[in-house]
């Protein structure tokens, strides 16, 4: 596989090239302004690679100088997730980034992007992120008085165990770390026990046997050390934890109209570097897991690597239909689930009844 350093360099030249003209219209008449960003997760990939190099290098270069930043990670700050958009909303600060599973808690409406197990990989993804993204700005804006202003999104879900697995029906009696309601119930659903933990508890919790599994991205479990606490890698993607990028209405709509139409245009972006990097990331994280030659920013473990059979692909789409979205549609309203099969039905091919 091809350096990802160079890939994600490759992305960035092309978002420069396209926005290039508009940035550099635009930054002539930029007011001065100086941006306090609260990141996604700051010891991964999203936010690391993509959030800082963009906010701290990005925009004033693409300014000119005229806009600034400075950006720490939720956790950085004490953070937990589910409370940041309420935070945000309240105007405690100016922009922010979360994944939005975290989210869920306060309204299921929320899971719909990315019901655990629904989405199978990077481009069905981005096509439901896509069609439901006028619904989230709406519900955004009326439930937590922010404005969506992007959704990218961490690579592809996955499961890894302290121990043997040959296939998705091997959860059954395991206790599996999960991020969010959704990634709980699909667990449940597989006849495995859901453990909810913050995620810098999972590796001292692998290695005692707390949990015997435990669900995130085939890249981020790999460089927050999971890699050496497992010993299996499901390769089958469980979700992708899109990650919201919100600024509170208020600050919003007091910006001047250029400085909004600028970074409008600027988050493109930073949406299209993520989402281009989701699969190929994904990927990577399977080949630096399982130690191979190839592996490019991150560290070579000794995963035994499960690729995914017809069985496994056919519980999952089973269960989606019988247990996930029955139970989903159950705690969302008719509207809700009217929006889900206006948009997801028809991307993924399931309807959702109540």
């Amino acid at each position: 596989m091809k350096n990802i350093t160079r890939n994600i360099a490759r992305i960035a030249v092309a978002g420069c090239l396209s926005l290039a003209v508009v940035g550099g219209a635009l930054a002539q008449e930029l007011p001065k302004t100086h941006l306090r960003i609260v990141g996604s997760l700051s010891n991964l990939g999203p936010y690391k690679d993509f959030e800082v190099p963009f906010w701290t290098k990005r925009i004033p270069e693409q300014s000119k100088g005229a806009v600034t930043a400075e950006i720490r990670g939720f956790d950085q700050m004490g953070m937990k997730g589910p409370e940041v958009l309420r935070l945000l909303g309240q105007g405690v600060m100016e922009f922010a980034g979360v994944p939005m599973y975290y989210l869920a808690a306060d309204d299921p409406a929320i899971e719909m992007i990315d019901i655990a197990g629904l989405l199978p990989d990077a481009e069905t993804a981005r096509k439901v992120t896509q069609a439901t993204r006028p619904y989230y700005e709406k519900l955004l804006r009326e439930k937590f008085k922010v404005e969506l202003i992007g959704i990218g999104a961490f690579p592809a879900q996955v499961l890894y165990c302290n121990g043997e697995i040959k296939g998705l029906a091997d959860i059954k009696g395991k206790k599996v770390r999960v991020g969010g309601r959704s990634q709980s119930e699909l667990v449940a659903a597989l006849g495995g026990t859901p453990v909810t933990m913050a995620f810098g508890e999972v590796v001292p919790a692998l290695q005692n046997k707390t949990v015997d599994c435990g669900i995130t991205g085939s890249m981020s479990g790999n460089l927050a050390k999971w890699h050496e606490v497992t010993t299996h890698l499901l390769a089958l993607p469980l979700g992708w934890a899109q990650i919201a990028y919100a600024v509170n209405a208020k600050t919003w709509n007091g910006m001047d109209p250029k400085l909004r139409d600028f970074l409008d245009k600027e988050m493109l972006s930073l949406e299209g570097a993520l989402w281009a990097s989701a699969a190929s990331v994904t990927e990577m994280g399977y080949l630096c897991n399982a130690g191979k030659a190839e592996c490019r920013g991150g560290t070579p473990g000794k995963l035994v690597i499960v690729q995914p059979s017809k069985a496994d692909h056919e519980l999952l789409r089973k269960v989606e239909a019988e247990a996930m979205l029955p139970k989903w549609a159950a705690r969302c309203n008719d509207a809700c689930v009217g929006e889900y099969n206006a948009t997801v039905s028809k991307v993924v091919g399931l309807a959702a009844r109540k």
